[in-house]
């Protein structure tokens, strides 16, 4: 029996159970439409790929937080838990005054696909609050963190679902929340949330586990591909704890970074910018690189993507790399820091093009395998040490990377589609050998 991923989308009421946009855009439509072309491939049993297509669970919260003058301020938050058959749900929380649920489910799906891929034995979830971060005090920032916590404490935890940092949220954060979580339970459970300070149970390499993940995989893709990085040209889009660090550590590779941009504006200089004291500059300028000295000349935003180069790596926005821009792009490897930051319509412009392109959900998941191994050291209050913290990391994402390269060259289809028949197939075999189908 075939179901076609189209027709099943289309006979969907949307709204009827709270997707907000049926847009080509919406990010869960997205990974949907992406999950229901591994799923074709793969055969899967229809009631396995229906399953895997919707959150196992939601939550949806209210939070009233007494504001820095007096007045009390309502915020809207959600938790979803994607799929925990091979684990506890695992995923980061971000506070973004734009963020919905269909932005978090996608997220949390590319999570359960991700925790897959990487072959850590956990579930996708991920969460987040609409709210402005930057336009808030720390007094205000903390009672937003725990009121958050006093919601959604009772579905988190080391055997059920843990949470971790991500945009606009960091190891601060997560120290206000474990606190509020210890003080609801009366117990430290400091493996219920990742990405904590070193003195409350932290890793060792958590701060640029994501970027180093990404530089991994370039440097695998380089040795593919016969390229050398020494000298290869970089060109960096978000330059948040991301995309700073994949530029210091390719810089460290050899790689020169000539372009780069946020929201403060873009940059070109074929000369080279320092990507380590650029990243020092934007960490004491409020996260904005304008007005960094050597930074080259202004461009526009667009322009970025267009500039010759041997690796091109998005660490910012979804949505940035559609079939209108991918005939432009020049460069040799995508690797993609950001979540979703390529639309389906164009990874076969991308792959036709010889595009190396190294999917979000392999790329960046340096971050979530830290996040793991920050958990089985909770677990086990024994902590290891840097050098054991990148060795391992190491370990798992060269060996996801050459899962995704033999799987591309056995079906014959772009990356992205070989990472997915990857992740799929291993959370499909978990779910039925657990009954659920």
């Amino acid at each position: 029996m075939k179901r076609s991923g189209s027709s099943r989308l289309e006979s969907v009421d949307f709204h009827a159970i709270g997707i907000s946009s049926d847009s080509e855009n919406n990010p869960f439509r997205i990974t949907q439409r992406q999950l229901d072309q591994a799923a074709e491939i793969l055969k899967l049993d229809p009631s396995i790929h229906e399953l895997l297509r919707w959150p196992l669970r939601e939550l949806h919260v209210t939070l009233p937080v007494k504001m820095d003058d007096g007045t009390v301020k309502i915020f809207h938050g959600f938790r979803v838990q994607y799929n925990d058959a091979r684990g506890p749900t695992k995923g980061g929380i971000r506070f973004h005054l734009e963020e919905t649920i269909d932005d978090v489910r996608a997220l949390a799906a590319w999570m359960t696909w991700k925790c897959a891929l990487v072959d850590i034995p956990l579930g996708g979830g991920k969460g987040g609050i609409i709210c402005d971060p930057r336009s808030m005090s720390q007094g205000e920032l903390e009672r937003l963190s725990r009121a958050y916590i006093r919601q959604v404490g009772r579905i988190i935890g080391l055997e059920q679902d843990v949470p971790a940092p991500d945009v606009n949220t960091n190891a601060q954060i997560m120290a206000w929340m474990i606190d509020e979580l210890a003080f609801m339970r009366g117990v430290n459970e400091f493996g219920a949330i990742t990405g904590k300070p070193l003195a409350l149970g932290g890793s060792a390499g958590r701060d640029d586990a994501t970027g180093r993940g990404v530089s991994l995989v370039v440097r695998e893709a380089a040795k593919l591909l016969n390229l050398d990085l020494k000298g290869a040209r970089m060109v960096v889009q978000g330059y948040g704890n991301v995309g700073s660090h994949s530029a210091v550590l390719l810089a460290e590779m050899g790689c020169k970074l000539i372009g780069a941009a946020d929201e403060s504006g873009a940059y070109y200089n074929p000369e080279g910018i320092n990507a380590r004291d650029l990243q020092q500059y934007v960490r004491k300028n409020n996260g904005l690189m304008k007005g960094f000295p050597g930074l080259g000349k202004s461009i526009a935003p667009e322009a970025l993507f267009e500039i010759p180069c041997e690796v091109l790596v998005p660490a910012a926005l979804q949505n940035q790399i559609t079939k209108l821009n991918a005939p432009r792009i020049q460069a040799k490897i995508l690797a993609e820091g950001a979540n979703g930051p390529t639309t389906p319509d164009a990874d076969p412009i991308l792959y036709e093009r010889g595009i190396y392109v190294i999917p979000d959900f392999l790329c960046n998941a340096g971050g979530v395998t830290v996040s793991y191994f920050e958990m089985v050291q909770n677990a086990y209050n024994f902590y290891w040490d840097l050098e054991t913290i990148h060795h391992s990391l190491e370990l798992k994402m060269v060996a996801a990377f050459h899962s995704v390269d033999e799987m591309a060259k056995k079906f014959k289809v772009h990356n992205r589609l070989a990472a997915y028949l990857v992740a799929v197939n291993r959370v499909a075999e978990a779910m039925k050998l657990r009954g659920w189908a």
